[in-house]
């Protein structure tokens, strides 16, 4: 009879468990003989009572988080142990994220970012629910997008004329394919490069639809000028399925035509396979007929629709997936900016509170060693709130040591001397020494406590890490950042009415009244007939 492999393995254990005890009994007897030959009979057994226990104890502080982990990890069937499960479908990712979007957005205060970032949201889980196939039509303005879109409907949508920017808004129309379940909605889109305000915000608009596509369609009447091409190259790396489509062939004689799809497919050849660009004729020019009306040639547009019926049925559940997907990362990826210009603004607040109050200490402190306590101390608390404002809850022991591990790379940079030495020179005013030095501690302490506090909203912007870098490279960036002219002389600005002035009105306090005239007070003694 063939053992199950299972039982194999709690045999092979249970030899190795025998041979484990068999060897720990003979070392047991062996450390008994060796003692009783060096101590006294009645010491032996009392010392290897205690020997045993230090044993067991040392045993039992090794082997039961190990056991603990055993257990654990052998009570979880196959299929449980993952501790985050992973999405099963596209569709479930892009749940996961818009229920992650939610969450960013229940932190955002902002109410009007928030409303509009909302509204976005629920597009896209509309959009999730429903399924639709949107393809947008793409393109220089008057190539031909709505005349291509007439002829895929087999009816007259927009306005067809030759002026540029006919189309000056997003229009929608319906496409009905054989065999496919899911609606297909074609849309056109304003042209881009055109000039002015109004064409860089109708640019901006077929962008923006370009970007919630699941097929974009880029339609042409000639060769990619170099404008042109930077639209494909941005419309390819949005990660959409692309075709481009040449129109007016029925302009062109077969040669050229031939010559020129030839070009487009070697221009286009690192994106797009030969087959994805397609020759159309969306609005043939009219024949004349002697003695007869013209005769209106039929639209040539059957091999852009068997191409887009084939994408779509092949990779149509693909490609919504793939753009609900990158829909939500765009929209996931605007929230968390959204919050993250948050937490910047309540994180910089806290950091221009605390250099003053910095330099509130070391103008009231005496002691220069006093001065480097109080403002590690000052720096250790901001790091605590800053952490807070990004989610992070430290102990006063970690934000101290954080404090004191920047305050130690600052004065190793020689940051700290070069930073009272900028501090010095720019406060060379007509002041008593007394406050000159006691303006340049306490002004250059807050300048300090604004590089320090400005580098730690770096680090937890960073899921507290420095960087590549490390802090070296963070600080000294903050430090050539804000010593530059309009920083510095806003800091100034601001020092001069909160260090300076309250400085010189307490000195002025300290100093001695001014003696009056020699002879005001020798005349007020002799009118005195007391003296």
């Amino acid at each position: 009879m063939k053992l199950p492999p299972r039982l194999w393995i709690w045999v092979f254990l249970g030899l190795l468990v025998l041979v484990v005890l068999g060897l720990v009994l003979q070392a047991i007897q062996q450390l008994q003989w060796t003692l009783s030959t060096w101590l006294p009979y009645w010491m032996v057994g009392p010392l290897m009572l205690i020997l045993l226990a230090a044993l067991a104890v040392a045993l039992a502080q090794v082997g039961w988080p190990w056991l603990r982990r055993l257990r654990q990890g052998g009570t979880m069937g196959p299929g449980k142990s993952a501790p985050v499960a992973v999405p099963s479908s596209r569709r479930e990712a892009a749940q996961r994220n818009l229920g992650a979007i939610d969450r960013t957005l229940a932190q955002v205060r902002d109410a009007v970012e928030r409303e509009a970032l909302r509204q976005e949201r629920q597009r896209m889980e509309a959009e999730l629910e429903r399924g639709d196939l949107v393809i947008v039509v793409f393109g220089t303005g008057s190539t031909g997008k709505t005349s291509l879109i007439r002829a895929l409907l087999r009816e007259l949508v927009g306005e067809v004329g030759a002026p540029m920017g006919s189309t000056t808004a997003a229009s929608r129309y319906r496409l009905r394919l054989k065999d496919l379940s899911r609606a297909v909605i074609l849309e056109d889109t304003p042209g881009i490069l055109e000039a002015g305000r109004q064409g860089r915000e109708r640019e901006r608009l077929a962008r923006e639809l370009a970007a919630r596509a699941d097929l974009l369609l880029l339609v042409l009447d000639g060769d990619l000028r170099a404008s042109e091409l930077e639209v494909f190259e941005a419309l390819a790396g949005l990660g959409k399925r692309l075709l481009v489509v040449l129109n007016k062939c029925d302009l062109r004689g077969e040669e050229e035509e031939r010559r020129l799809l030839a070009l487009l497919r070697q221009r286009t050849a690192a994106r797009l396979g030969p087959e994805d660009v397609i020759p159309v004729s969306a609005a043939p020019q009219s024949v004349p007929m002697p003695g007869g009306r013209p005769l209106q040639p039929e639209p040539e547009v059957e091999a852009l629709l068997r191409r887009i019926a084939a994408v779509l049925h092949a990779d149509g559940e693909e490609l919504i997936a793939d753009n609900l997907l990158l829909q939500c990362r765009r929209l996931s990826q605007a929230s968390q900016d959204l919050l993250d210009r948050q937490r910047r603004s309540d994180a910089s607040t806290i950091v221009d509170r605390y250099m003053w109050i910095g330099a509130g200490v070391v103008m009231v402190t005496p002691l220069p060693g006093i001065d480097l306590l109080a403002t590690a101390a000052v720096n250790a608390q901001m790091v605590v709130e800053i952490g807070r404002v990004y989610g992070v809850s430290l102990s006063r022991e970690s934000a101290q040591d954080l404090a004191l591990s920047v305050g130690r790379t600052l004065a190793g940079l020689g940051l700290v001397k070069g930073g009272v030495g900028l501090i010095t020179s720019a406060l060379s005013l007509n002041l008593p020494a007394l406050v000159v030095s006691r303006a340049v501690q306490a002004v250059s302490a807050a300048w300090l406590t604004r590089v320090a506090g400005r580098s730690f909203i770096t680090y937890f912007r960073q899921n507290q890490d420095w960087g590549d870098g490390g802090l070296q490279e963070v600080l000294q960036r903050e430090y050539d950042l804000n010593q530059r002219e309009g920083m510095l002389r806003r800091f100034l600005e601001t020092a001069l009415s909160r260090v300076v002035e309250p400085l010189q009105q307490r000195q002025a306090r300290r100093l001695p009244p001014r003696p009056g005239p020699r002879g005001a007070g020798a005349g007020g003694d002799r009118g005195n007939p007391g003296r």
